[in-house]
């Protein structure tokens, strides 16, 4: 049987329906929004996966071509691996949605939203995001949800709940937010430096919005009436921990406050260590599985005793403060060939960004279901090997680095200058060389000097930092620059990133329900200064752009020119232009509109390109002095070229001061000589000089 429901949001309505397609999976949603629909199913394996700590869920968000009536482009006409988007909108569903699912079921789960048509005017993930949402509450897999997601922007002074592509392109405020009927659980985004309070009132807004997708959701699982699976039921005897938690807690106390993080480390390795020893006979009980529960009593005395100093004392496990900033270093110009380079440290986290200027040639092309070929000018790619936390692992790029490049990226988009005020491509690489406590604001703190460094003209420069929350029934306490055990620990973990007019890029996970409007208020005013202290301390080291960018990098000119000129400068089967690019070394590229836009390897390739094309472009001037070319001899002078196409009559008479009896006794074929141009007759000839041009030189 089909059943559906309907719910409005903005200017459309989202109907999702089940029933008809895919009905072997445990759940299976159809969603249409406009004229944008996704399939999205859910499935778990048979059996339970032994040993389990953790959901092994899975989310594979994918778009197809024929969705929007295309063919993909490349040599192989089929979708292959993930396109970053698709990463992008895995994660978007994946975080929200995992912390809803039981460890105990201890079977693989597998969302699977497709997207199978678009208007290519509604965006797509948000349907998915819902469908996918959805197709689980209605499924048979045990839940604990529902949760719903819009997207919010900020446009013209007013907040839009899902908006269009174009309305998300005018936008000076762009966020997907997602919760459940209790309360936010995420938010991420990027901004045009907006204020803090645009982005709590754009919260506040979407959050009637996704109490309704979850009533809708409930509602669609009631008319399909399935019973969730039983979860695990075991009823296991763990007093033999009590013994094991008197003896260790206070040794534990200590080892938590070590400070260093390896030492650290290595201090509660040791208390957990010398337990196991004297606790040997205990743990070793046959029939029994002691050792996890073992692993988790120290999991969970460690979760209590850095969460009681922090609610009781004020005191984090590296003696900080809560409002405290590790000590940060920056650095600049360490790497003798890049276009531009920094050095961000903050307390064991440190980012190495390095900054690549290309041109109009390097621009990444992307071919995807929103719409026509797009070229995208900024790229940002995070790099996260295993030697920045001293392990040894697979180097490579996966989710989580797409995910934090992402990030960073659009915590700099928004400050970059325009393509006609600087015209290169740009990209930065921040490598991520230590980490305790997030990388990719670092990226962001690096990647801003860096661009700094290269001489981009950014608007501001932008800094980062990560918040966290420690919470009790009755006290929350708010953590600036946190560490990744605090990342693990705490109730909400969430990333700000900004100038010091306003926020750039937002990331916000919550793991409690309870975070009102009020504390989210405070944690983004305590953020508001902690960027404001990093970026007192960046700007002591660069505060404004290069005046000049590296000898090394390609250099970039750009000049205007009547369109009625721009056959004279492509030339005939395009020869003149083909000239300039032999002669120079350097890219030559016209706008229909008459730019000019040269590419050279060095400056000095792009500056006689540049000069070239002048020349062609220009008007004789009279009492120029200019270098021309000998052409053709006569007896009564020489004809110079003075400018491409443009050729003047220097008579014998004004080659010397003294007689000459023959031209070619002072000059030669294709010599290159200073001539003055001296008048432009009525008939539009050109008469030079070349001894008045000798003279006024010599007076020079």
């Amino acid at each position: 049987m089909v059943h559906k429901v309907t719910i409005r949001i903005g200017n459309e309505d989202l109907v999702l329906e089940t029933g008809r397609m895919a009905k072997q999976a445990n759940g299976a949603v159809y969603a249409s929004y406009g004229g944008s629909a996704v399939l999205a199913t859910a499935c778990c394996g048979g059996s339970e996966v032994p040993g389990l700590d953790y959901v092994p869920l899975q989310v594979e968000y994918n778009e197809k071509y024929y969705a929007a009536g295309k063919i993909p482009g490349g040599f192989l006409k089929r979708e292959g691996r993930p396109k970053d988007k698709e990463i992008l909108v895995c994660r978007l569903i994946d975080r929200p949605m995992r912390p809803l699912f039981y460890k105990s079921f201890g079977r693989e789960i597998q969302v699977v939203p497709t997207v199978i048509s678009t208007d290519q005017i509604n965006p797509p993930d948000m349907v998915a995001m819902v469908a996918a949402f959805a197709s689980v509450t209605i499924s048979d897999i045990p839940f604990n949800g529902p949760v719903g997601a819009v997207r919010m922007c900020y446009l013209d002074n007013e907040y839009i709940v899902n908006p269009t592509f174009e309305q998300i392109e005018k936008s000076s405020l762009d966020i997907v937010v997602s919760g459940t009927k209790d309360g936010i659980t995420m938010v991420e985004g990027g901004a045009l430096q907006v204020s803090e309070e645009v982005l709590l009132e754009a919260i506040e807004k979407a959050q009637p919005v996704i109490r309704q997708i979850c009533e809708s959701l409930e509602e669609l699982a009631a008319k399909v009436g399935l019973e969730k699976l039983p979860l695990p039921v075991k009823e296991e005897d763990d007093s033999f921990l009590a013994p094991i938690k008197e003896h260790a807690y206070s040794k534990l106390e200590k080892a938590c406050f070590v400070l260093g993080k390896h030492v650290r480390s290595a201090a509660v390795r040791q208390v957990k260590t010398d337990a196991a020893e004297r606790f040997a006979e205990t743990l070793q009980v046959e029939g029994e599985d002691r050792q996890k529960k073992f692993d988790k009593l120290f999991e969970d005395m460690e979760y209590e005793i850095v969460r009681k100093s922090i609610l009781e004392k004020g005191i984090r496990t590296d003696g900080r403060k809560v409002d405290d900033i590790r000590p940060i270093t920056c650095e600049i110009d360490l790497l003798p060939r890049t276009h531009g380079s920094a050095l961000f440290t903050r307390g064991e986290t440190q980012s190495l960004a390095v900054t690549t200027l290309g041109t109009v040639y390097d621009e990444q092309m992307k071919d995807n279901i929103d719409g026509a070929k797009s070229f995208s000018r900024f790229m940002l790619h995070y790099n996260f090997p295993p030697f920045s936390v001293g392990e040894t692992g697979r180097m490579g790029t996966g989710r989580r680095e797409i995910g934090h490049g992402h990030l960073a990226q659009r915590a700099l988009e928004s400050v970059l200058p325009s393509k006609d005020a600087f015209p290169y491509t740009i990209r930065i690489v921040s490598e991520v060389l230590e980490s305790n406590g997030s990388s990719s604001m670092a990226s962001v703190c690096g990647g801003s000097l860096s661009l700094l460094a290269a001489g981009v003209p950014i608007v501001k420069p932008v800094a980062g930092i990560a918040m966290g929350l420690i919470s009790s029934d009755s006290k929350a306490v708010v953590l600036s620059d946190i560490l990744g055990e605090e990342d693990h620990l705490g109730d909400m973990d969430f990333k700000v990133a900004g100038t010091e007019d306003g926020i750039t890029s937002f990331q916000m996970d919550i793991k409690i329900s309870n975070v009102s409007r009020e504390l989210m208020g405070n944690a983004l005013e305590q953020a508001r200064k902690g960027r404001m202290h990093i970026l007192s301390i960046m700007n002591s080291v660069i505060e404004h752009p290069s005046s000049e960018i590296s000898d090394y990098a390609p250099r970039i000119e750009t000049y205007k020119i009547d369109e009625d000129k721009i056959g004279a400068v492509i030339g005939p089967g395009g020869k003149t232009i083909k000239s300039i690019a032999e002669r120079t070394g350097a890219e030559v590229n016209i706008d229909n509109d008459g730019k000019v836009t040269i590419y050279g390897k060095s400056a000095n390739s792009a500056k006689a390109a540049l000069e070239l094309v002048k020349s062609i472009v220009e008007e004789p001037e009279v009492g120029r002095i200019y270098q021309g070319i000998v052409k053709k001899i006569m007896d009564f002078g020489a004809f110079i070229e003075i400018l491409p196409g443009k050729e003047g009559l220097c008579h014998i008479s004004k080659l010397s001061k003294t007689r000459v009896n023959n031209v070619s006794d002072v000059l030669e074929q294709n010599q290159e000589i200073p001539v003055k141009l001296l008048e432009i007759d009525r008939m539009g000839r050109l008469n030079l000089s070349y001894v008045d041009a000798l003279i006024e030189l010599e007076k020079k």
